[in-house]
């Protein structure tokens, strides 16, 4: 059965025209800075006030109590880097280790990991809370700025009310009003698509557990906001706008508990927002692999199974079968094999701040255990942008070069750092026949530049239970050859290993037998490649980074001609054992 071919439009853009968008984003944010900082405009953020607290929702992400009892000892780990402050002292008046570490520190996601620890945690919580605002609460372009602010609001509308039972009166006021005027900051700072699902819908969570016209009043204009904004966020078949599986999961867990919240206000929830929950849950149900996370594709990375599991406690569908393809991305899956493709484009325009410029690329578990995967990049890991490019992924490149690159300088900090001169065109064919399934792919990604065709071709052989590849270079008729000269280009397929598996190899110095944990036997990686190495990678896991190793094959291709390279995954016999002379780091 042949699937449907998935072209995508071209995401480029002139320098010029992203110039020219930069010079006018840039000077409408400095305006709104300017203004936000204004007095008049603090005395309509804090009016009405509100009139303390509701009863509010749970947090639904899991928190980490080891984390927690670091901070009541007075160290602070965000990012890879550790503030040690000393126990009940105050972070905010001294010096951050990093920027990223700032972001971390200011958007309070830490709160979940206090109050996982009870009383003296969410005592800990309040004063924290406290002393921040005597420091940020009136004004301060960084800790304010809508990136940090979004997850602050959305994290203290989950502890208030725990926090606020160990208060004061005057305490509670206090934190009450600060929220209500971060919530009502929020809302003024949605000036696109681009997050403003996840705005309002925070200022919204702050609106249903704030008490008294207040609340109400924030309430009814978030969801407003959040209605009109959910149709272009989530697609009709439960993808993130973003093409980010983990995207698609953070959107749900707000949702989720939003909705929470709503209820106990007696608040209906929009039609908009349930039919965005239904589509997502569907979306995380097909994104989740045998062993509870994610793959990591388009500016996502590993999350902890438990975390996953947590936006998916209330399914009663579970047995529900799945769809082969989701926002782009195909599933395969024989008796031991699962296997994940990259299928489409990146997203376009706004959308691509987070994007990762990585076509046809491939995540594979053994057993139900990751076995290949990509490097994981998100805009929270504590990785370079170059991570967003083919080399972290596991798909092939032609001439060392990207295809497709993030924007730097005056221009992304105007814009973001979007992706441009990114492959546009990819199409997609999914075949089934008894006993196979197979997929074939392609882009044009290096066309212009070197007249050659992508193509990936993957085969799943259902009955040996074994995967076999393709990965070819093919002239593109009626394109000129940008490289002009160059008899032979070169070209590398990588295959990045899971941290939790590692690789080997033999001494003819082709063959690669790929191990997960518990794997006594392993499973060969066969290929026709001129060379054949495994090198050092990265991979990145709920923000840190983890040592790897990755396997690389490469070859060269005539422009004229093209090339192609034969790989193949099957399982290793247990005898005789396969003489080996590496082991790659792991």
């Amino acid at each position: 059965m042949a699937g449907q071919s998935t072209p995508t439009p071209n995401l480029g853009r002139i320098p010029g025209q992203v110039a020219a968008l930069a010079v006018a984003v840039g000077a409408r944010r400095q305006l709104q800075r300017e203004w936000a900082g204004s007095p008049l405009h603090r005395w309509m953020l804090a009016h009405p006030r509100p009139e303390g607290f509701m009863p509010g929702p749970p947090d639904l992400r899991p928190g980490r109590p080891e984390n927690g009892r670091r901070i009541l000892l007075g160290d602070f780990t965000f990012a890879g880097a550790t503030l040690h402050a000393g126990p009940h002292a105050d972070p905010w008046d001294r010096p951050n280790p990093s920027r990223r570490f700032a972001t971390a520190l200011h958007r309070f996601g830490w709160m979940r990991d206090l109050l996982a620890l009870g009383e003296d945690g969410a005592s800990e919580g309040l004063r924290l809370s406290l002393a921040w605002r005597r420091v940020f609460g009136r004004w301060n372009g960084f800790s304010w700025d809508p990136e940090v602010l979004e997850r602050r609001v959305f994290n203290l509308a989950c502890a208030a009310p725990t926090l606020c039972a160990r208060a004061s009166d005057a305490e509670t006021g206090q934190l009450s009003l600060d929220l209500a005027r971060q919530a009502r900051q929020l809302l003024s700072t949605i000036d696109g698509p681009v997050r403003a699902a996840e705005r309002a819908g925070a200022a919204a969570l702050a609106g249903a557990v704030l008490a008294g016209e207040a609340g109400e009043q924030l309430t009814r204009r978030a969801l407003d906001r959040l209605s009109r904004a959910l149709p272009r966020t989530v697609s009709p078949d439960g993808g993130h706008a973003s093409r980010s599986p983990e995207a698609a999961l953070e959107l749900l867990l707000d949702l989720q508990t939003l909705d929470g919240a709503l209820v106990q206000r007696g608040l209906a929830p929009p039609d908009e927002m349930m039919r965005a929950i239904d589509r997502l849950t569907g979306a995380v149900r097909f994104f989740t692999l045998a062993d509870g996370a994610l793959p990591v594709f388009q500016g996502g990375e590993s999350r902890r199974p438990a975390y996953v599991a947590a936006a998916r406690a209330t399914e009663t569908d579970g047995a529900r079968t799945l769809p082969a393809a989701r926002n782009g991305y195909h599933r395969l899956e024989s008796r031991s094999l699962q296997v994940v493709a990259d299928a489409a484009a990146p997203a376009p325009g706004p959308w691509s701040v987070t994007a990762c410029a990585q076509p046809l690329a491939l995540e594979i578990l053994i057993s139900g255990r990751r076995a290949i995967t990509n490097c994981g990049w998100s805009p929270d890991a504590v990785g370079p942008e170059a991570l967003r490019l083919v080399d972290a992924a596991s798909t092939a490149s032609l001439g060392d070069l990207p295809c497709g690159e993030p924007v730097r300088g005056v221009r992304a900090a105007a814009l973001g750092p979007r992706l441009i001169d990114a492959y546009g065109r990819v199409e997609a064919k999914r075949h089934q026949a008894e006993g196979a399934l197979w997929l074939e792919m392609s882009h044009d990604g290096w066309a212009r530049r070197f007249g050659l065709r992508h193509e990936r071709r993957i085969y799943l052989d259902l009955a040996a239970d074994e995967l076999r590849g393709e990965d070819r270079f093919t002239p593109v008729e009626g394109l000129a050859k940008g490289e002009a000269g160059r008899q032979f280009i070169p070209f590398v397929a990588r295959f990045h290993i899971h941290p939790g598996a590692k690789a080997s190899l033999a001494r003819d110095g082709k063959s690669v037998l790929l191990k997960t944990e518990g794997d006594e036997t392993g499973w060969w990686l066969r290929n026709d490649a001129l060379e054949v190495s495994i090198e050092s990678s990265v991979f990145f896991q709920d923000g840190q980074a983890r040592r790897t190793s990755q396997i690389v094959l490469r070859g060269q291709v005539r422009q004229e001609t093209g090339a192609r390279l034969r790989w193949k995954l099957a399982a290793a016999e247990p005898w005789p054992p396969p003489r080996l002379n590496a082991e790659a780091p792991h």
